[in-house]
C-alpha cells in the first residue's frame, strides 16, 4: 500500500509518500453484461442493465451515478490532442524532466504515463491510499461512480499503487480526472492532473552528505502493515528539499523568474488547466473543450515553448435565469442539482449560485434559490432558446430529485 501525507499549497497538492511491503491486492473483476444505459439522464442504478464504457462492460447498481454529460467526456483525453493547449502544458513539463533529471545511463529518469484508464476500482482509487472507508472523500454526491466497486477516477493518484509495485521509483502520470462540483469558470466535472512522483534509496538520498553513511532512513519504532515507522529528520528534511527544489525549477520552467519498506519520497500534484489558463490567459474552462477553429488555431505553434497570450472570442451576452425549490425531507445534496443542470443545459451554462436559502417557520421545510447565468462561448443565445433548456431543468429537478417546485 502507499501511505502518504497530504499538503496542499495553492493548486499544488504535495505528498510525502511511502511505499509499504505486501502482496499485491487483486482488482475486482468486471462483469460483461447485454443493455447500455448511457443514453439514460443518469445511470443510477436499475439492476440488470450494463454500461459500456471504454471497451468494457459494467454492471449497473444503486451506486451509478454517471450523467450522460460525464460519459460524452470519457476517452476525449484532451491532454493527448496535439497543439491542444492541455497537451501544450504537458509537453513542456515531460520536456523538462527529461532534460533536467537523468538516469545513469542517459535515458530519462522519469518515465510518463498518459494513457492509462479513467475507469478505476475503488480500492485504487481510495483503498491504495489508505483513505477509510468512512471519509468524506468517498461520497456519491462528490465522485461519479460506474458501479459500486469501479469509478471514474478523482485524481491520478489512483495509479500510484500500481506503478510502485511495478518497481517503477519515478514517474509523472497525466490523465483526465472526475469530480462532482460547482459550476463557475473555475470548475468542470472532468479536468486533467499531472503528478509526480519519485522514490530515494538509502544510498541515494545521502550520497554526497558529510558522514551520509551513518544517517539513517527510520528511527527506531514499529512497522504495521498500513504504518512504516517514522522517517528521520534527516531523511525527511532532504526529501522535502528535492522536491521544493524540483517544483522551484519546474515553476521557472514554465512561468520564467516570475515511502517505501527501504526507501522514501515525494510526489505532487498539478492542475493542467489552472497551469494553462495563467499561462495562456484563458477565462473560462469550458473553453478546454471548444472545438471552434478560433480558438484551437491560436494554440498551433511550431515550438511547445512558444508564447501564446490567448485572444477572447466575443463575448456574447448572458441570459439568467432563476430556479426555487423545496427541499426534499432527505436524499438532496448541491451537487446531484449541479450535475443536473451541466447534463441538461451542457456548455451553455457559465454559472450556478445558490443566492438564498429559506426556512419556513411553521412547517420548517427549507427553500433553495439558485440563479442559472446562461452563455454560449460561440454565439448569442435567445431567450426563448434559454427558457426551453431552463424549463427542461426545472421539470427534471421535480422528477429526477424529488423537490417541489416553486416555478
Amino acid at each position: 500500500m502507499i501511505c502518504s501525507t497530504l499538503r496542499r499549497v495553492g493548486h499544488v497538492h504535495i505528498y510525502l509518500v511511502r511505499k509499504a511491503s505486501g502482496v499485491s491486492k487483486g482488482h475486482h473483476q468486471q462483469t460483461v453484461g447485454s443493455r447500455p444505459a448511457a443514453s439514460e439522464f443518469a445511470a443510477q442504478g436499475a439492476s440488470g442493465n450494463v454500461l459500456e464504457l471504454l471497451g468494457k462492460s459494467y454492471p449497473q447498481d444503486n451506486y451509478s451515478n454517471l450523467s450522460r454529460k460525464v460519459l460524452s467526456r470519457v476517452g476525449r483525453n484532451l491532454h493527448n490532442q496535439q497543439h491542444h493547449p492541455l497537451w501544450l502544458i504537458k509537453e513542456r513539463v515531460k520536456e523538462h524532466f527529461y532534460q533536467q533529471y537523468v538516469g545513469r545511463f542517459g535515458t530519462p529518469l522519469f518515465s510518463v504515463y498518459d494513457d492509462l484508464s479513467p475507469v478505476v476500482t475503488t480500492w485504487q482509487n481510495f483503498d491504495s491510499l489508505l483513505i477509510p472507508a468512512d471519509h468524506p472523500s468517498r461520497k456519491k454526491g462528490d465522485n461519479y461512480y460506474v458501479n459500486g466497486t469501479h469509478m471514474l477516477r478523482a485524481h491520478t493518484s489512483a495509479h500510484q499503487w500500481d506503478l510502485l509495485h511495478a518497481g517503477l521509483d519515478a514517474f509523472l502520470v497525466v490523465g483526465d480526472v472526475y469530480r462532482r462540483d460547482q459550476i463557475d469558470s473555475q470548475h468542470y466535472p472532468v479536468f486533467h492532473q499531472l503528478e509526480g512522483v519519485r522514490l530515494f534509496s538509502k544510498h541515494e538520498l545521502f550520497t554526497g552528505i558529510k558522514d551520509g553513511e551513518s544517517l539513517q532512513l527510520f528511527e527506531q519504532s514499529s512497522r504495521s502493515a498500513c504504518k512504516q515507522e517514522t522517517h528521520t529528520m534527516e531523511a525527511t528534511k532532504l526529501v522535502e528539499f528535492d522536491l521544493k527544489q524540483t517544483l522551484a525549477r519546474l515553476v521557472t520552467h514554465l512561468f520564467g523568474d516570475a515511502g517505501a519498506q527501504d526507501q522514501i519520497g515525494w510526489a505532487f500534484g498539478l492542475g493542467l488547466e489552472r497551469l494553462a489558463m495563467i499561462l495562456y490567459d484563458i477565462p473560462d474552462i469550458r473553453l478546454f473543450w471548444s472545438e471552434d477553429e478560433r480558438f484551437l488555431k491560436q494554440f498551433r505553434v511550431s515550438d511547445i515553448n512558444q508564447k501564446v497570450k490567448f485572444q477572447p472570442l466575443s463575448k456574447y451576452p448572458a441570459v439568467i435565469n432563476d430556479i426555487s425549490f423545496w427541499l426534499p425531507s432527505e436524499n438532496y445534496t448541491e451537487n446531484d442539482f449541479y450535475d443536473l443542470v451541466r447534463t441538461i443545459g451542457g456548455d451553455l451554462v457559465e454559472k450556478v449560485e445558490l443566492i438564498d436559502k429559506f426556512e419556513h417557520p411553521k412547517t420548517h421545510k427549507t427553500s433553495h434559490c439558485y440563479r442559472i447565468t446562461y452563455r454560449h462561448m460561440e454565439r448569442t443565445l435567445s431567450q426563448r432558446e434559454v427558457s426551453r433548456v431552463h424549463q427542461a431543468v426545472q421539470e427534471a429537478t421535480v422528477q429526477l430529485l424529488g423537490v417541489e417546485g416553486r416555478f
